[in-house]
């Protein structure tokens, strides 16, 4: 077991018809308002270059009601940067490093001859390494292939379409997009106004909750427009993850149970006394069932004889991934230590209306894939809403091991 010594603060579908464009128009650009995100205001018309309303701008389609991680166009492109791009160096004044604590978004839509093609997931994303436990996220990056945008306004800074896709590693330019060749046009939505964008494609400012459609050849006859359902906002309450802690009620016994890991390998991973902690990230996962704050177990993958990888210590909700090598850790292999189910409708025993949520520093967005599947990464914090919606998602104060 580690001395933990010091405290960081860590912040942490299918479509439907929406309303009209005044709707949309008044929840903001890019159809809608995010309870998280940034309050700052649309960048309307601060583009980086100029845009101009004209007869030959094609309509704006009534707005598509999204979650974030729902798929919005055809495949196209691999996920990730690609070897060009982003790989962890600095990319167009950049910075890869772990997320900050207050996101905004920006929507982006590429048609190639009228249909509408997939922005790939995890753009700007990198891996955590032995060197770099943590991994990092450029300040704007992809985390789902929904088309947004994901942008870091700690600092209140903006971003271009240009570092955007210098960070995909893919070109840019008025005969080329990602790839496609054709004839490029660009239109920008702010607010439910749709404008053609005549500047230097590199230069565009990236809208906060507003939307660029990249056109290549025959246009659309109809443009895109989203209103996004976004997280509940965090809440200003500090909840402090103290070592050997407790958060929650107490619901679960502690320990595996009795289907649990009993010392064999689970879904790959062993259970060893005195195994080397080279690798040691932090993961955290909170149950809320009807607004109630259940507590996660101590011990789960920790028996007598052994320690498993991924174990817990205390009943924080915090997941301890200690190990010698790098590996992939999933949501579901603690759950199969732990011996407990879990899927999109049963939570260790609790079924019934189950949303997802995914909070990496502040980054946070609703996941709607196999909770299973879900990575355990460095300061990611994992919340399952079971019944009651939640109006706030917790803040955190983390301990990190030294």
């Amino acid at each position: 077991m580690l001395k933990e010594k010091h405290t960081y603060a860590r912040w942490m579908t299918g479509a439907a018809t929406a309303a009209a464009l005044a709707t949309l128009a008044a929840c903001g650009g890019g159809g809608g308002s995010s309870g998280n995100d940034s309050s700052s205001p649309t960048n309307s018309g601060n583009t980086g270059g100029s845009t101009t309303p004209t007869a030959a701008t094609p309509t704006l389609a009534a707005a598509t009601a999204l979650v974030d991680g729902t798929t919005v166009g055809a495949s196209q492109w691999s996920d990730g940067s690609t070897a060009t791009g982003g790989t962890g160096q600095a990319v167009s004044n950049l910075n890869c490093a772990v997320a900050g604590n207050k996101y905004s978004y920006a929507h982006l839509s590429i048609y190639q001859n009228g249909k509408q093609l997939t922005l790939p997931t995890n753009i700007g994303t990198v891996a955590p390494t032995m060197a770099k436990q943590t991994g990092c996220v450029y300040p704007v990056h992809t985390v789902d292939a929904s088309g947004k945008i994901r942008m870091d306004v700690t600092s209140n800074a903006s971003y271009t379409l240009g570092q955007f896709f210098s960070v995909w590693g893919q070109p840019l330019s008025t005969t080329n997009v990602a790839g496609l060749a054709g004839n490029v046009t660009a239109w920008v939505n702010t607010g439910g106004t749709l404008s053609k964008y005549t500047g230097d494609l590199a230069s565009l400012v990236l809208p906060q909750k507003g939307e660029v459609t990249l056109v290549v050849g025959t246009p659309p006859a109809q443009i895109a427009t989203y209103a996004w359902t976004d997280p509940p906002p965090f809440t200003s309450t500090v909840t402090t993850l103290s070592y050997g802690g407790v958060v929650g009620t107490s619901y679960w016994a502690d320990g595996n149970t009795a289907t649990g890991g009993t010392g064999a390998n689970v879904d790959g991973l062993i259970c060893a006394a005195g195994m080397a902690e080279t690798f040691h990230v932090h993961s955290h996962v909170a149950i809320f069932k009807d607004g109630q704050w259940l507590a996660f177990p101590k011990n789960v993958g920790i028996l007598p004889q052994c320690n498993y990888e991924t174990h817990t210590h205390d009943n924080t909700g915090i997941v301890h991934i200690e190990t010698p090598n790098i590996k992939n850790f999933t949501l579901g292999q603690v759950f199969d230590i732990w011996g407990q189910p879990l899927s999109s409708t049963n939570v260790a025993g609790i079924t019934g209306n189950i949303v997802v949520y995914i909070n990496d520093n502040g980054d946070v967005r609703r996941y709607t894939g196999d909770p299973r599947n879900i990575p355990l990464t460095s300061l990611r914090d994992i919340t399952f809403q079971i019944g009651t919606p939640l109006t706030t998602l917790p803040t955190y104060s983390w301990y990190e091991p030294q």
